[in-house]
């Protein structure tokens, strides 16, 4: 069995590696993109000097500025950049606003791998005032640099010189700033100061066959992330800063004391019923339950916590026994641990029922036809013959593999676990995961969004070994061998 384990988790590192890679792609390819406020003009409009600024430091600090899977900007041709020049400056004017801010966009994101055929633009632009300003412009926010690892709480004395280096460099650039009216000879004596600049540091862009390999695999989006990753770094949130796995931990624990407990109530109370369905098949206990349990699966969850709240909370206008919402009550911190479980409690009784009741009727019928499918077998029959009461034969011979449907079902269950409910967690005011998850769509906030997918993905990794290891329990026939 260790062997089959072992062998089954070292499948699981190249399947988590591509559903990581199809959750990466769709995330980056989809329409729109993260930090829309600070790229406010953006959108069919231009934005202003500090907010494109702001924007462009954004995308730097997240890899937003990088290929998705291969770099090739190696190779950039001096054609490229010109004609991005040439649409940012749109001295025709009839350039439409969308390509003029598209090629601004392409000339931020192409970034120190333009700086060559940026200098030797400006070199053959002497005479054209408006070009050569949009030409400086450029060169001034692609020639500096941004420190390494931003958000870290702890760097190594290496990289703090690597970046107190970045930033005196940086400095020194920003006095090679040029006025987009300045005069022609203010221009040339600007440009003179870049031609030193490269001069001096002109073995930086000069790459071999090596780098350019490198460059070609791991200056990318992919890359980047993958090897915070395998550090176990899901990276800091766009919108806040803080990093994800800390703030999914700080969510988990409201999730947790929701979807445990409903899946729980939802198995102890199915599974029997749908085993006594089995057992008294077509009888009148078989049909009301399944009407009953269909019932309730047809009600939306929202339909029903409306309900709940307008006769049972304390906001209704009926019976008032629960709260109305929220996870603790304001004054939880100065109760007793008792006192604050009993809280707890009594707030998450309603969201329970909405996230419970819907399970009855698919996991009965699981349990039922998986009982059925048993129940009438030769061992079962062998069984009864040999005297052993009917309860016995149920729950020792039948149930057991009568319950491999059920098992199947749990590699779904972890997943689901952590996943919280977006309706119910909304409607009940509890901030668990189901909202941080919404949150993060609407504020495409990626690291996030790839944070809680790829725990999700991990857990189902999980839960089908697990069941695949439950078979050997309820079956005996099955081996690992």
């Amino acid at each position: 069995m260790w062997t089959y384990i072992t062998k089954r988790i070292l499948w699981m590192i190249p399947t988590f590696f591509a559903i990581s890679l199809i959750i990466f792609l769709i995330l980056n390819l989809a329409p729109g993109k993260p930090g829309g406020t600070l790229a406010s003009g953006a959108e069919g409009q231009e934005a202003s000097g500090s907010s494109r600024e702001s924007y462009r430091v954004f995308k730097s600090q997240f890899n937003l500025d990088k290929p998705v899977l291969f770099n090739t900007r190696y190779a950039l041709s001096d054609e490229q950049v010109e004609k991005c020049l040439n649409n940012y400056a749109n001295e025709s004017g009839k350039v439409p606003m969308k390509e003029v801010i598209k090629s601004q966009e392409l000339l931020e994101d192409y970034g120190q791998y333009s700086i060559p055929s940026l200098i030797r633009i400006l070199k053959k632009s002497e005479g054209n005032q408006k070009f050569r300003a949009v030409v400086l412009e450029t060169l001034l926010q692609n020639a500096q640099r941004y420190p390494i690892n931003a958000y870290a709480e702890h760097l190594d004395e290496k990289t703090k010189q690597i970046n107190n280096e970045i930033d005196s460099e940086n400095e020194k650039i920003r006095t090679f700033a040029c006025a987009k009216d300045a005069s022609p000879q203010e221009q040339e004596k600007a440009a003179k100061k870049w031609y030193a600049w490269y001069k001096e540091h002109e073995d930086r862009f000069k790459y071999s066959f090596g780098q350019k390999i490198g460059i070609f695999f791991t200056d990318t989006r992919f890359f980047k992330y993958w090897a915070s990753l395998i550090r176990f770094d899901f990276g800091v949130s766009h919108i806040d800063k803080k990093p994800v796995m800390g703030k999914i931990l700080s969510k988990l624990q409201y999730s947790l004391c929701l979807s445990v407990p409903a899946v729980i109530f939802a198995y102890i109370i199915s599974v029997p019923l749908g085993v006594f369905s089995a057992v008294k098949q077509n009888s009148k206990f078989d049909r009301i339950c399944a009407v009953i349990l269909f019932m309730l699966y047809s009600l939306p969850s929202f339909f029903v916590a409306t309900i709940l709240l307008y006769f049972f909370s304390q906001g209704g206008d009926f019976l008032k026994i629960f709260p109305t919402g929220g996870f603790q009550s304001p004054s939880v911190d100065s109760l007793t641990t008792w006192e604050k479980t009993k809280d707890i409690i009594w707030h998450i009784i309603l969201p329970l029922i909405c996230m419970t009741y819907g399970s009855f009727a698919s996991l009965s019928r699981y349990a039922r036809t998986g009982m059925l499918d048993v129940i009438r077998s030769d061992y079962v029959r062998t069984a009864r013959a040999k005297g052993l009461s009917e309860f016995v034969v149920v729950v020792k011979h039948a149930m057991r593999n009568g319950m491999i449907p059920i098992i199947t079902l749990l590699g779904t269950l972890l997943p689901v676990i952590i996943g919280g409910s977006v309706i119910i967690e909304y409607i009940f005011g509890i901030p668990g995961m189901g909202q941080l998850s919404i949150t993060s769509i609407y504020n495409r906030d990626y690291n996030m969004i790839m944070g809680i997918q790829l725990i999700s993905a991990i857990l189902v990794l999980i839960g089908i070994l697990i069941s695949d290891l439950l078979y050997a329990l309820v079956d005996p026939r099955i081996s690992f061998k």
